[in-house]
């Protein structure tokens, strides 16, 4: 029997809700299989600040280091409970970018995904979706902007200003580039490339760089975009898009706007993967308006189990069978609140009934 220890932060806000049914879907998969899951909780984020002084204490980056995985909850408070934390020491500074940084996570891999049959969460035109939306967006997640240096000061001038540095080195590109031309090379081998060459000198390199790993894999097409034009096309004609490499702020603000385009964040579950280990995130935030209430979504949260028994424990099978579990209970007319849309005629179930509808449709996959 094969043991994986998963280091589990719940996080803040809706996170412990939703984590909940991630491990419940866990639980399933452990009983079907030859295998065993030794969940590690430890604390991370705002709530762990406010009991232990720190977002990311010294116990959680030990159970992460020794974790075969990371599955990793929301992290984030309302504005009102952030104020109350030093800035470098909130959640995001002090604890996802750390995390980050130590696992080396630099493949960030964001699908987003939605069926003819879903359509009508999407905002978007029944016309324009067409067959679905169904896009991998691969984003470099520890380089960049947001790990650069950062200044903030007053000048001669008595004025103040801030500074902060974008850089990479043709090592960091090359490895993220390498990524999606394997994830092209698994689907319809159709590559766009994100960047902003007019203006950014990074962009150029990063081009480069594109092109010349590009020569190890000639079956792969690659089309070169500007990031606004992406932005805009995303939203008149996105089944042109199949896999999309992007550095770090470019990624970070396309794939919202991914969830944007299926109707909500709650629907697009990722991997950040490094060289030796992952985890596993929801994309959205927090939501600590409705905390508590029974009412998030956890399709992401479990969406992030089933790319976690694919990408990291090679259960391809049980991953699937994840995946069609959660699109069979919307399939049914279930809904969370985040994708009522009027005129749709959902059926509104919780949190914890969403879980448990997932589970029963999972037993009956093979």
């Amino acid at each position: 029997m094969k043991n994986y220890k998963i280091a589990i932060l719940a996080g803040d806000g809706i996170g412990p809700e939703i984590m909940k049914e991630a491990v419940k879907v866990l639980k399933l998969v452990e009983e079907r299989n030859d295998v065993q899951f030794t969940l590690c909780e430890a604390p991370f984020g705002g709530t762990a600040y406010f009991e232990y002084g720190h977002p990311f204490p010294e116990q959680t980056k030990k159970i992460c280091d020794e974790a075969d995985a990371v599955l990793k909850g929301t992290i984030g408070l309302s504005h009102e409970e952030s104020e109350k934390i030093p800035v470098d020491l909130r959640p995001e500074r002090g604890a996802l970018l750390p995390l980050r940084k130590r696992l080396n996570t630099y493949a960030n891999i964001r699908p987003v995904y939605l069926p003819r049959e879903l359509a009508h969460f999407s905002p978007l035109k029944p016309e324009i979706i067409g067959d679905g939306i169904d896009i991998i967006m691969i984003r470099e997640l520890v380089g960049g902007l947001y790990f650069g240096e950062k200044e903030l000061g007053v000048n001669a001038r008595g004025l103040r200003y801030v500074k902060e540095t974008l850089e990479y080195d043709e090592e960091q590109i090359a490895r993220i580039v390498h990524v999606a031309f394997r994830q092209s090379m698994k689907r319809k081998r159709i590559l766009h490339n994100i960047h902003k060459a007019n203006v950014l000198k990074s962009s150029v390199l990063w081009n480069e760089i594109v092109e010349e790993v590009a020569r190890e894999y000639p079956e792969v097409e690659v089309k070169h975009l500007l990031v606004d034009a992406a932005a805009t096309l995303l939203c008149l004609k996105p089944g042109q898009f199949d896999v999309m490499v992007m550095e770090n702020m470019f990624g970070d603000i396309l794939s919202d706007q991914g969830g944007g385009l299926l109707g909500s964040l709650g629907l697009m579950p990722s991997a950040c993967l490094g060289d030796h280990t992952a985890y596993y995130e929801p994309s959205h935030g927090s939501a600590p308006d409705i905390a508590g209430k029974n009412m998030a979504n956890p399709y992401s949260m479990i969406g992030s189990v089933a790319m976690m028994l694919e990408l990291s424990f090679d259960m391809a099978k049980e991953s699937k069978n994840i995946w069609h579990a959660m699109q069979s209970v919307f399939g049914q007319g279930y809904s969370t609140p985040d994708l009522s849309r009027p005129g749709c005629n959902v059926k509104m179930i919780s949190t914890g009934e969403f879980g448990d509808r997932v589970v029963e449709e999972l037993r009956k996959s093979g």
